[in-house]
């Protein structure tokens, strides 16, 4: 029985698997996105967004941490490449991101097998989706009370302005 045993074997033992996933987090983090099976694409997810918010936690840290999780990673994923990569482009692309950072799109069924395929990607990477949105910008207290400053000083230059043409016209 599998009472309360969560997680989808894939048909592969523990040891197979986790190789299995290293590898697919390995080349979804270096091509940003890669093509296989729905529940292969699924199982992914869970593994490797744990990766990227640890990543994107080490950079708004001090470096007193970055060392810790960037050898908690390497041991998921077993490629330094993948973890430099992970921790220098993604995490500053994702830096804003509160989670959520792969999509999985559902591509149809596989001619050979017919077995359900989609594609994971990186969200924060994907051009197409990203194209017609401008990057926002960061808002905080400090901004909004900024804003109304520069407004104050907006109204008084206007209002020096009309205030200067009208000694102008009186002059004439």
């Amino acid at each position: 029985m599998r009472h309360g045993n969560k997680i989808n074997n894939l048909g592969r033992k523990t040891a197979h698997r986790k190789a299995m996933l290293a590898n697919m987090a390995c080349s979804l983090i270096e091509h940003k996105r890669i093509n296989t099976t729905v529940a292969k694409a699924k199982a992914l997810k869970q593994f490797v967004e744990p990766l990227i918010t640890k990543a994107k936690s080490e950079n708004n840290q001090e470096i007193a941490g970055s060392t810790h999780n960037r050898r908690v990673v390497f041991s998921q994923l077993r490629s330094k490449e993948a973890v430099t990569e992970l921790f220098s482009t993604v995490a500053d692309k994702v830096g804003e991101r509160p989670g959520g950072y792969t999509r999985i799109i559902k591509l149809g069924n596989r001619l050979g097998d017919n077995a359900e395929m989609a594609l994971i990607e990186l969200v924060d990477f994907n051009e197409l989706y990203n194209a017609g949105k401008p990057a926002k910008k960061k808002t905080t207290r400090r901004s909004r009370s900024a804003k109304k400053a520069e407004e104050t000083t907006v109204e008084n230059t206007s209002a020096d302005v009309t205030n200067e043409e009208a000694t102008d016209k009186t002059n004439e």
